[in-house]
């Protein structure tokens, strides 16, 4: 079921397991990515990491598109190497870029990031800049902290990366909840996404979610920087 309501906004769609959400997600990209190759000649994808979006990569990854005239990156990812088993990179491989999707052009964020490691980094170089338009798709996560993309509390560089107005389209970040030091995506250019989704799983996200929403300093649970600051509601895939 859809429902808004006057807390900070989003447009609630809940499923009653984690495959009827993946099947969905996966339908309603592939149809936004489709649409945009017909419209455009090409669609942009970026995503997020962690355990959640398996189910819906595998799905994805399933779909009749032509898929070599989209462009897929990563939302974030930690400064490891490519074939690390913390890597979001390794996960879009094993998960995403196969099947049919193994057609799709792939396009790192970390290029030269590496010489960014340092505490006083604020801006690090990368590939991001061959996509010169907004974002078709753009799937976010977020962690029981309230973080989302690599936007974490207490990290060193949350306020430039979460500002609306920011003119850099990646940033790094280190912060206490991160593990390793990492690359994100600012806000900007991730919430003029033409599909914005927020996919979360289980009670405890849902919870935070709701916490969220009921407002509060971005900085605390910056999550609220993408629900106070997208142009609509966020739309919010949920299951159990």
């Amino acid at each position: 079921m859809k429902a808004t309501d006057p807390k900070l906004p989003a447009e609630m769609t809940e499923f009653a397991d984690r495959d009827a959400l993946a099947a969905a997600l996966a339908d309603a990209v592939a149809k936004t990515l489709d649409a945009a190759i017909g419209k455009d000649g090409g669609a942009s994808l970026a995503v997020s990491g962690g355990s959640t979006p398996k189910k819906f990569f595998d799905k994805l990854s399933q779909a009749k598109i032509d898929w070599t005239k989209v462009t897929v990156t990563r939302v974030d990812d930690r400064m490891v190497p490519p074939d690390h088993e913390r890597s979001n990179e390794r996960l879009a491989y094993e998960h995403l870029l196969r099947n049919e999707a193994r057609k799709a052009k792939y396009v790192t964020i970390s290029s030269e990031a590496s010489v960014h490691v340092d505490k006083n980094a604020e801006h690090a170089s990368s590939a991001i800049g061959h996509i010169d338009r907004p974002f078709d798709v753009v799937i976010l996560g977020m962690g029981t902290d309230g973080h989302t993309a690599s936007f974490f509390p207490e990290g060193n560089n949350l306020s430039a990366a979460i500002d609306p107005a920011g003119q850099a389209p990646v940033m790094s970040m280190l912060a206490p909840g991160a593990g390793e030091p990492r690359l994100t995506i600012t806000l900007p250019r991730l919430i003029e996404a033409g599909m914005l989704v927020l996919h979360i799983e289980g009670e405890e996200k849902r919870r935070v979610l709701d916490q969220a929403r009921e407002g509060g300093p971005e900085e605390d649970m910056p999550i609220r920087a993408v629900l106070k600051n997208a142009p609509r509601p966020v739309s919010v895939y949920w299951a159990p």
